[in-house]
């Protein structure tokens, strides 16, 4: 159940047709991360949320269709109005609440490309659709009694991956940087590579102490040691699709060598399966 969810919310991301699709059994699950800080999970990538007396920041808002659970998911913690949502990338599973969580007066902040890339991807997507603040490299805001540091990694996932922490509370949330313990989607199109994947997590990894709470993009309430796991995995499907390149094989031999039969059975889910993603590392390493 758990990998059809996720691929779900990943399928869902790119459907032309999401007014289609069914969210009426999705429930939103509210987990306590730290004091004012929660994690919310429906049906999409991980919900980051802060309350307190300045009001409430979102970290991504899911699909449309959910925004109404997700204000109620809201209002259930804080009576304070949600001022700030920030998108962690572009991907609709995301971003899909943008248009009205920023009609209804809150301000949406992202990565410079994410606003290209929202822009571009639908033809006259409403302004309220799109970040009204952007950055290039890092922001902080100081909101909540939090300082909250918003930066953008080497490209992982895509080319305007934000990752956020919360510095006084020791907790990370990866956006889709980090699917913790399954083999990642990397957008190779949006700017993704899995260099750049391996090197935001190791960057991350080097700035948090061990017991930091990670909330990943998708999966469950995460930590260090999930991080340092995946970061252990990709590095070893780097070298082996490396060695097959090398070698001469082309994408399809490779996927044909079945390179990681052992890690699979551990790693591999329903949307990123092995052949998926040999297919993606052998891509990303072949990009010119």
């Amino acid at each position: 159940m758990k990998h059809a969810l996720y691929a779900t919310a990943i399928v869902m991301a790119t459907a032309p047709a999401l007014a289609q699709n069914d969210f009426s059994e999705v429930e939103i699950k509210t987990t306590s991360v730290a004091e004012g800080v929660y994690m919310l999970q429906g049906a999409g990538g991980n919900i980051g949320l802060s309350v307190g007396e300045d009001g409430a920041f979102l970290i991504d808002d899911q699909f449309a269709p959910l925004n109404e659970k997700i204000l109620a998911a809201v209002a259930a913690v804080t009576d304070k109005s949600v001022e700030f949502v920030l998108n962690t990338h572009y991907h609709g599973d995301h971003t899909g609440g943008n248009e009205l969580l920023g009609k209804s007066g809150a301000h949406i902040v992202a990565h410079d490309n994410v606003r290209v890339r929202l822009a571009k991807a639908k033809a006259g997507t409403p302004a309220a659709a799109l970040p009204v603040i952007t950055f290039s490299d890092t922001t902080t805001f100081h909101w909540n009694d939090q300082e909250i540091y918003i930066f953008h990694p080497e490209n992982a996932h895509t080319d305007g991956d934000a990752i956020v922490h919360f510095r006084n509370l020791n907790i990370v949330h990866m956006g889709d940087a980090m699917f913790s313990g399954r083999y990642p989607y990397i957008d190779i199109d949006a700017g993704g590579s899995l260099e750049g994947y391996i090197a935001s997590l190791e960057s991350v990894a080097a700035m948090i102490g061990d017991n930091v709470k990670v909330i990943p993009g998708h999966g469950p309430l995460s930590s260090k040691a999930d991080i340092e796991r995946s970061i252990v995995m990709l590095k070893d499907v780097r070298t082996r699709i490396a060695a097959l390149i090398d070698e001469g094989l082309d994408e399809d031999a490779a996927v044909a060598a079945d390179p990681l039969a052992d890690l699979n059975e551990e790693w591999a889910w329903r949307f990123i399966t092995g052949e998926k993603m040999v297919r993606t590392a052998y891509k990303s390493l072949t990009a010119k």
